[in-house]
């Protein structure tokens, strides 16, 4: 019988992927989603899709849902896909022995989540990060004495809660609830990274540049040789001893060259596309499995994502021209002629998330996560791990 892989999301294209590629493993693909209809939900590749609850609706719901499937479709591999990977590490006690989850402890997972702490060890181990404070730590005063920041919520995706002051700007009043990270705004070029690790080594990284967005959220986008970059995160995986997906946002400063961490995501992006997904799914399931290859596009689209982008370029006055080149000439992250449906149904399937988006007038990758996200306020008190003297080796280890 075939080993069977759960999926603990199903609406987004970068699960699509993963699904296809443990599909032509061989592999049983099985996929939980809180959403009664999904992208993944459309495949040829998915054997099974379930409905789960919504973590933001009870994290313990969700996670007893989430084991139950794993017992009854006889489960040896969970794979986490999104924001849900923060509920999804504190998974392992309720599995069955041997049963694995590709992602780290979630004392690990959280730490890296949370902005500061993040910023607090690439510190520590050398990486350049942009000078960072709590939001009404005295210190964020002198922050944007200095010049121009971001303040954003220590806990949160999408660019959601994102706000950028000028230099001598009135800071906000910080919220105990929502705890936010004043930091300074580095100006120059944007990058994204998506990377497979392996107990620290990295087994490939995708470095990417976005050149269409909604609201802060790349939906076409281009790979990037870049080895500053690369660098940079093999050195962070190395001092973490990484198991699981990482990914980052980075900045390359314009007036310096330096590269600068801005976010670590300790699960996939966008960036997942330009590997290879039967290549990952071997890398996620086998040690000593060669090292992912890059798809031969360089450059891909999330064709209806950039058809409203470009529609509304045409009537806002944006660059309508630039835009409708990338949607005629750029390839699709979804499309396969083997199992077309996916992209053909998107519009039907992933109706519920436009909706919401329009309704609100909010970016689509806004909506799509705030269901499975970790954000601030849920929870009591912070981990150990997200605490001020987070060291190497209490991030080593994986589940």
């Amino acid at each position: 019988m075939s080993p069977t892989v759960l999926l603990t999301l199903g609406r987004l294209p970068k699960a699509l992927d993963l699904a296809r590629g443990f599909a032509r493993l061989g592999w049983r693909v099985v996929v939980a989603e809180p959403m009664a209809r999904h992208l993944c939900g459309a495949s040829r590749d998915v054997d099974r899709a379930i409905a789960v609850p919504a973590p933001v609706a009870g994290k313990a719901a969700y996670l007893a849902a989430l084991a139950a499937v794993v017992r009854r479709e006889r489960v040896s591999l969970v794979v986490p896909v999104s924001e849900e990977t923060l509920h999804v590490a504190h998974l392992p006690p309720l599995l069955p022995h041997g049963v694995r989850v590709f992602t780290m402890p979630p004392e690990a997972v959280l730490a890296l989540h949370a902005k500061d702490g993040f910023v607090d060890f690439a510190e520590r181990i050398g990486l350049d990060v942009p000078r960072s404070a709590r939001l009404g730590d005295p210190a964020a005063r002198g922050i944007v004495a200095d010049g121009p920041v971001v303040v954003k919520p220590i806990r949160s995706c999408a660019g959601r809660g994102l706000l950028r002051l000028t230099a001598g700007a009135a800071l906000p009043e910080p919220d105990p609830a929502a705890p936010a990270l004043v930091q300074r705004l580095v100006m120059g070029r944007e990058y994204s990274t998506c990377s497979l690790v392996r107990d620290g080594r990295v087994r490939a990284t995708a470095i990417y540049r976005g050149t269409m967005f909604a609201g802060s959220v790349a939906v076409c986008f281009e790979r990037v040789d870049h080895p500053a970059i690369e660098a940079w995160v093999t050195r962070f995986a190395a001092a973490t001893g990484w198991t699981g997906f990482l990914s980052f946002d980075l900045i390359e400063e314009a007036s310096t060259g330096t590269v600068f961490g801005i976010e670590c995501n300790p699960r996939t992006t966008s960036g997942l596309h330009f590997l290879e997904a039967a290549d990952v799914a071997r890398a996620v399931v086998d040690d000593a499995a060669p090292p992912p290859r890059f798809v031969a596009a360089p450059a891909l689209q999330q064709f209806w994502s950039c058809l409203t982008e470009t529609q509304l370029a045409l009537f806002r006055g944006g660059p309508f021209g630039a835009h409708l080149r990338r949607l005629l000439t750029t390839k699709d992250v979804t499309w396969q002629g083997r199992d077309p449906w996916p992209l053909l149904s998107m519009p039907w399937t992933a109706w519920p998330i436009l909706r919401a988006a329009a309704a609100r007038r909010v970016p689509f990758g806004e909506v799509a996560t705030e269901d499975v996200g970790w954000f601030e306020g849920e929870v009591p008190s912070p981990p150990a791990a997200c605490v001020p003297g987070l060291t190497i080796a209490r991030l080593g280890g994986a589940n």
